[in-house]
């Protein structure tokens, strides 16, 4: 018996390719920093941004700074833009989610959700539409481990006072999360609604997992 649905953030409630994108490209551009040079210092700070080591104010002024190119307006700038992105992802939800969150809290289902996040974007789930619904939410840059790491699902899960087995795992399937999932003991379906060729969304269908085509369908395994 399923008591509980455990979801991913990032391609699977929300995505971002339904808005203009904010990334390191974008970032680069307004800081006047060729691209290659922002990169090597962002992406070289992910896992540490995704376990919470350092946010991502921190890591905007130190690679203004590296760069040579900081002031303050300009670091500002760049904060508040990507804030404001992310934050435009929530206005372009799939229509049936919040259909989907209200069926399910009528059927007494509990709801998780297990996303690595960075801190700006920790900040705006939380103001979000969709977090009142949660009855746990385990954020990687707040727990200090990130998923495919078992432990970040075993927390959620202590703190659903569930077993695997009657938890269903929704997810995108980035990060080898629909493995962790599958390996404890969930049944874990891949999210395809917001699947798009040609973006640079982080992965594809996977054959190794049934799909849900549209987001009222998790209805049919609770």
């Amino acid at each position: 018996m399923i008591r509980a649905v455990i979801f991913d953030m990032f391609e699977t409630l929300i995505t971002h390719y339904r808005c203009p994108v904010y990334f390191g490209a974008q970032m680069a551009e307004d800081a006047g920093i060729p691209a290659e040079k922002f990169h090597a210092l962002w992406q070289a700070t992910e896992d540490d941004r995704s376990l919470g080591r350092v946010t991502f104010e921190e890591v905007v002024e130190r690679i203004l700074r590296e760069n040579r190119c900081y002031s303050i307006e300009t670091w500002r700038s760049i904060v508040q833009k990507r804030i404001r992105t992310k934050r435009e992802c929530f206005r372009h939800l799939h229509p049936e989610i919040l259909p989907l969150f209200d069926a399910l809290k009528e059927k007494g289902i509990l709801l998780g959700l297990i996303s690595n996040c960075f801190s700006e974007e920790a900040a705006v789930i939380r103001e979000s539409v969709l977090f009142s619904y949660f009855d746990a939410v385990l954020l990687s840059c707040e727990q200090g481990v990130q998923k495919p790491d078992h432990e970040i699902f075993k927390r959620c899960m202590g703190e659903l006072a569930v077993e695997a087995g009657e938890c269903l795992y929704v997810g995108d399937g980035g990060s080898r999360e629909l493995e962790t999932a599958k390996i404890l003991g969930m049944t874990a379906f891949q999210a395809a609604w917001y699947l798009q060729d040609g973006t640079m969304q982080p992965t594809g269908r996977k054959t190794d997992f049934p799909q849900m085509e549209s987001p009222l369908e998790v209805l049919d395994y609770v």
